[in-house]
């Protein structure tokens, strides 16, 4: 089985908007990959989610019951500054190092632009899709 870190971008993505984002989350719905996330990144897709997209507490709070479902929720204990450009996009280095993860699938630049880190593959999300087809 893949196992896989889900930046909090894609995890927005494929809920408002869909597309590859939305097909990633369908495969671990139906047990295809295995995705890791972490309590700072449900903080982070909450805090995106009311901020950036304005939805209501109750409807945050489902979105985030939906994805601990869906996603083993762990507790890294390594601290990483790798992101130099966006300190806190450590975050998703730190919880695909502890679930041992083969990839970060990711939108954003500065991680993207990393491309590998301790074996992890960082990937965009129609790249990530190439793989597990």
């Amino acid at each position: 089985m893949i196992k896989a870190v889900l930046d909090t971008n894609v995890y927005i993505s494929a809920i408002i908007f869909g597309g590859n984002p939305r097909a990633i989350i369908e495969l671990c719905i139906n047990n295809m990959v295995d995705t890791y996330t972490s309590s700072l990144i449900l903080l982070e897709i909450a805090q995106k989610l009311q901020s950036k997209f304005l939805w209501n507490r109750t409807d945050v709070a489902l979105a985030i019951k939906t994805i601990s479902k869906t996603s083993k929720v762990i507790v890294p204990q390594q601290k990483f500054n790798v992101v130099n450009e966006d300190p806190t996009d450590n975050k998703i280095i730190e919880c695909a190092v502890a679930a041992s993860a083969s990839f970060i699938v990711t939108g954003d630049r500065h991680l993207l632009s990393l491309e590998k880190f301790k074996g992890i593959k960082i990937v965009s999300p129609k790249d990530f899709l190439s793989f597990v087809s």
